[in-house]
């Protein structure tokens, strides 16, 4: 019989035979034990969207004890910029479900990512990662129901431009060696992800590919699987953070920036989502689409405008926010459709169990319920977005949908089908509203939905202040139509921006 772990690619779920959830101080400090670690790192998300790290030797069993059961002292007001310096001590303690073994580290190494506490004892209202866990439970509390995720993590490698198998410009989408040449690295990363606790659903090139220069550009996009909202933000903290050392150790640049240059595809940051109750997905039944995920539907495009605040952070992600391309600038949603803010994909609802039997002659046709599979599509966010505060937001406006006095309406006066450009939709989309065009009139959308995000005390009045006083510090209100497409200006933009997230 084959053990229940066998295949796990995470080493401390192996070793301990329980999944992350089920770790315990004792598992951590076992398997610290028994396998010779001599480092453990706390690890936190600051305001810029990066990790950071606080770094121990352990050198007792009693140090090791008290890190894990008291965590650290560190300054908030050099991590978040709404915390006052007069004010700023703040603990972080570690969240043992999160603990993986560092694949980069010499001296070997425990991480684990903490939350963050005030003096009081209790989790910082203003943090990004305690608001993600206060918009879950309040939408549990509204739907009964669970809210999973999945994120579409998009990013562009840049190196010395080769001339042995050039790949074509701009079509770089699932391309193999020897024209991809970021495979090694992406493939290599995804085993790290994996070892991580990253739930990994695959990886591929994308369509970004060409060259400037004489450096190469090329852009690859590793997905994951549905999870819990709060352990599929976690595991995209960590993947960005993979991502970039293994860039650094090779040698290349890497970036998730939403804007690459002019005239190329730039990253997204797409985040797939589904309501669960008792293992059931609740978005689809019988092949169609649920009141449910209509519901969610209509709060992901009430709350649309509000939520670019926490998943476009920055001026150019609106120069990749522009009409008539696939990254969506109009509030709707669609079926298939990749240039819709909300999309259907494909769900395996039609002849699903068939197809494999077509594909193998030899096998029986199955029976297998493929109705797991169907996710909702936010597509606007890219690289630069706070992950914590996207996905509480997309908690929040999932949980807004079901209080909607016309939600239900609201979402099917806003579907469009199959291309939103075609002549058949002129009437549709001449009514829909427009995502924001600039920070600045992100922030001002945020404040006026704000009260929304607000509600049941989820995000803290100063939190939202922050991002507001944040976004509007950009003063970027004309520029996308003042530096049009003036490559120059918008390479100036490119490069401050390069490192976002």
């Amino acid at each position: 019989m084959i053990p229940a772990f066998a295949l796990n690619p995470d080493p401390l779920v192996r070793f301990l035979g329980k999944i992350p959830k089920e770790f315990t101080k004792a598992d951590i400090i076992r398997y610290i034990i028994e396998n010779d670690i001599k480092m453990l790192n706390l690890r936190y998300p600051g305001a810029d969207g990066r990790l950071k790290t606080l770094n121990f030797i352990i050198n007792s069993l009693e140090h090791l004890d008290g890190i894990l059961s008291c965590g650290e002292r560190v300054d908030g007001s050099s991590l978040f910029p709404y915390i006052e310096a007069g004010a700023s001590d703040l603990y972080v303690v570690p969240r043992y479900r999160t603990a993986f073994y560092n694949p980069f580290s010499e001296v070997p190494a425990i991480d684990i990512l903490c939350s963050f506490y005030a003096k009081d004892g209790k989790p910082l209202e203003m943090s990004p990662e305690y608001t993600l866990r206060k918009a879950h439970e309040a939408l549990k509390e509204v739907t009964g129901m669970e809210f999973e995720v999945m994120g579409e993590l998009e990013y562009y490698v840049v190196s010395n431009k080769e001339e042995l198998f050039g790949a074509s410009d701009q079509k770089g989408y699932h391309e193999s060696t020897p024209f991809n040449k970021g495979q090694e690295l992406r493939v290599l990363a995804m085993k790290y992800i994996a070892e991580t606790g990253g739930l990994i659903k695959y990886g591929h090139s994308e369509v970004g590919n060409f060259t400037k220069d004489d450096l190469m550009y090329e852009q690859n996009e590793i997905e994951f699987l549905p999870t819990t909202l709060e352990d599929a933000a976690d595991q995209l903290m960590i993947a960005k953070w993979i991502l970039r050392t293994l860039a650094y150790q090779y040698g290349v640049d890497l970036t998730f920036a939403p804007k690459i240059t002019v005239g190329k595809a730039g990253s997204g940051l797409h985040i797939h989502t589904r309501l669960m109750k008792e293992g059931k997905n609740q978005m689809i039944q019988d092949g169609v689409l649920t009141d449910n995920a209509l519901k969610a539907i209509a709060g992901y495009l009430d709350l649309a405008p509000s939520l670019t605040a926490f998943g476009n952070r920055n001026p150019t992600s609106y120069f990749r926010l522009v009409p008539h391309q696939e990254a969506p600038t109009t509030v709707c949603w669609g079926d298939r459709n990749r240039s819709v803010l909300v999309r259907v994909p494909l769900g395996w609802t039609t002849g699903a169990n068939e197809m494999v039997k077509d594909a193998n002659p030899l096998e029986k046709v199955s029976h297998v319920d493929h109705s797991v599979k169907q996710t909702v599509e936010f597509r606007c966010p890219d690289g630069s977005a706070d992950i914590y505060l996207l996905l509480a937001g997309l908690a929040v406006a999932a949980r807004h949908g079901f209080e909607m006095e016309n939600g239900l309406d609201y979402a099917k006066e806003r579907y469009v089908d199959v291309n939103i450009f075609d002549e058949t939709n002129k009437g549709v989309v001449a009514r829909l509203s427009q995502l924001p065009t600039s920070c600045v009139e992100s922030a001002d959308f945020l404040q006026k939905q704000r009260a929304v995000f607000e509600e049941y005390g989820v995000f803290a009045p100063r939190l939202i202040d922050g991002t507001i006083e944040m976004l509007r510090k950009y003063n970027d209100r004309t520029l996308r139509r003042d530096i049009g497409e003036h490559s120059e200006k918008i390479m100036e933009l490119v490069n401050r921006y390069f490192y976002c997230g």
